[in-house]
């Protein structure tokens, strides 16, 4: 593999912990949180420290031949317990179960991480490896057995994590099982990871080389990991997120053309006070919502029922829907009470608060909708009409004067 076959994941996984920073910094003290932004940071950091010139950078400062490779097994055993904890913390239950498990899983991969130091103090692996060293020093006094460790280490976070996360996927539905089955496949893809460098590792046992599965087929394997796992742990996270986001900016892009309507009626009035860029579309939405109920305050006294009446008998003479032919009648109300405010007529209710406008955010979609796309004949050998031609038809409006835009 090439080093940006490294350094590609571990800015992806790092770009991803920067997602993850503001949810962090809001809720430092959940562990859910916390194992979250772990598992990303040290899955890149894995990344970044196995890439070839990190490891040659690593010995060379260090003085020590070969220290970045005991940097590395130190690092993705972390990842594996990391992990671990993730699951368990994901998982729940009672809180002492929560507890206990997560402690024994912390002291086990604490110790594994000991034991490596340990052996490789113990050893002696004077030749710089970059990118064999499991096997070739897979016989060496202790160096072996610590590559040994590692793998066995790895393997059993693999395992561990891929049954947990498939028992847990048959009993959840939803986002939260696309996810366990997406980390299944990563666990799956890790597991082959640690499989082939073992195996390359016994070969070598045996005086045969087996290298090709350690130097270049596990590291394909482990880069394809790398990506399911985060997807898995972040899908049930962003997925309903995602869904209610993307329905609120349908519902914000609904809402324009009545908006639009609305803020024609008073050229020089603001329908709402500005916001920031960066706001979220849910604050977006509830200005544009607020601002159309300012709006239809400010042409309230140029609300006619009866021509949202005459209308509405216009668009269902046409074949509408009785939905359909009701936002069109409120539409062709809104529209007409909008010029007659905008060309500052006035007028006199027939019927007190004969204003009635549906407020519910469904409704205004309706509304909103009908100004923007409906057209239909008043009668069925008539030519289609839009709304503001169906206001001007049913005669409360008077035609546009020359000269003068029409507010489209």
């Amino acid at each position: 593999m090439n080093s940006s076959d490294y350094y590609i994941p571990a800015t992806a996984l790092w770009i991803c912990l920067g997602v993850r920073l503001p949810d962090l910094r809001r809720a430092w003290r959940d562990p859910l949180v916390r194992s979250v932004c772990v598992v990303i940071a040290v899955g890149g950091a894995g990344f970044f420290f196995a890439a070839p010139p990190t490891i040659a950078a690593v010995n060379e400062v260090s003085g020590i031949a070969n220290a970045s490779s005991l940097l590395v097994y130190v690092i993705i055993s972390t990842f594996s317990a990391a992990c671990l904890l993730l699951i368990v913390h994901w998982r729940g239950g009672p809180p002492e179960h929560v507890r206990r498990v997560s402690r024994r899983w912390r002291l086990g991969y604490l110790l594994v991480i000991t034991a490596l130091i340990v052996l490789f103090a113990l050893g002696d692996a004077p030749v710089e490896r970059r990118t064999d060293f499991d096997t070739y020093y897979a016989s060496a006094p202790f160096i072996g057995e610590m590559i040994t460790l590692y793998l066995v280490a790895h393997m059993t976070a693999a395992l561990v994590t891929t049954a947990l996360c498939w028992r847990w996927a048959l009993q959840v539905h939803g986002w939260l099982r696309a996810g366990l089955w997406i980390l299944c496949a990563g666990w799956l893809l890790n597991l082959s990871f640690s499989s082939l460098k073992l195996a390359a590792v016994a070969a070598r046992w045996s005086g045969r080389d087996w290298d090709m599965l350690s130097t270049t087929f596990s590291p394909f394997f482990s880069a394809l990991a790398a990506p399911f796992a985060i997807v898995g742990f972040l899908l049930p996270l962003i997925g309903p997120w995602a869904v209610t986001t993307g329905r609120t900016l349908a519902v914000h892009r609904r809402l324009g053309p009545l908006w639009r309507e609305l803020g024609r009626a008073a050229p020089g009035t603001s329908l709402a006070a500005p916001i920031p860029w960066y706001a979220s579309p849910q604050v977006r939405l509830t200005r544009r919502e607020a601002g159309i109920q300012d709006g239809l305050s400010l042409v309230r006294p140029q609300l006619d029922d009866e021509v949202r009446a005459r209308a509405r008998s216009a668009a269902e003479a046409a074949g509408h829907s009785s939905r359909d032919a009701l936002a069109i009648g409120t539409a062709a109300m809104v529209r007409a009470a909008a010029l007659a405010t905008r060309q500052g007529r006035t007028r006199t209710p027939r019927v007190p608060g004969d204003t009635a406008v549906p407020v519910l955010r469904t409704a205004l979609a309706d509304v909103s909708r009908a100004l923007r796309t409906s057209r239909f004949a008043a009668d069925p050998t008539d030519p289609p009409m839009s709304v503001l031609s169906l206001v001007e038809h049913v005669g409360h409006v008077p035609h546009i004067k020359d000269g003068e835009k029409s507010p489209t």
